[in-house]
């Protein structure tokens, strides 16, 4: 078809999701600002941290934001290539303990450039 755009660029990858609180930390830094800083250091794609307004874990227990308790649900997304996704992961391994992770392998589609 004349004046059609061209199909968008399709390309393996990996989405990396890590489910922690609020009131999770790395040192004196929250769990998800050592997070994003060292994903920046990693030069990966990007990142986005997701605040829920309440939600529950294996524990049951209701988690949210509350006058009295913040530890509301928060998750932390970065999509890239698997292989700086593997990297990633071994470079933060030492804050993934007590939170839950997961992988999935993904197609990225689009615009988005690796660096």
């Amino acid at each position: 078809m004349s004046g059609s755009l061209p199909a968008p660029a399709r390309r393996p990858g990996r989405r990396l999701t890590v489910h922690c609180d609020t009131r999770d930390h790395s040192g004196r830094a929250s769990l998800v600002t050592e997070l994003l800083q060292r994903a920046r250091r990693a030069g990966l794609a990007g990142a986005t941290v997701f605040e829920a307004v309440a939600g529950f874990g294996a524990s049951g227990r209701t988690h949210r934001t509350h006058l009295l308790s913040d530890d509301a649900p928060v998750t932390f997304v970065v999509v890239d290539t698997p292989e700086r996704i593997d990297a990633f992961v071994e470079d933060v391994a030492d804050l993934l303990t007590g939170v839950l992770v997961s992988m999935a392998d993904v197609e990225i589609v689009g615009p988005g450039t690796p660096r």
